[in-house]
């Protein structure tokens, strides 16, 4: 198996240089390679339907950053 190389770790500032979010800026959080896809903190609020569990007993909507494609971001500095 092989690992597949990306230009942003988790941790590093970004920007965003196109879609629907272009010109914001965040903090890396996730890296997903195998989809090419980074999840940025606070870029892409998206909001999930959740079931009851032991961690949330009323269930609901969440609201949580969703993926962008790893060629929409730049790393800042």
């Amino acid at each position: 198996m092989s690992r597949i190389k990306t230009h942003v770790k988790p941790g590093d500032e970004v920007e965003v240089i196109s879609g629907n979010h272009k010109g914001k800026t965040g903090t890396v959080s996730e890296v997903h390679p195998e989809k090419e896809q980074v999840v940025v903190e606070g870029v892409r609020p998206i909001k999930k339907a959740i079931r009851r569990s032991e961690q949330h007993p009323d269930g609901g909507i969440i609201e949580k950053d969703g993926p962008i494609h790893i060629s929409n971001v730049k790393k800042v500095g």
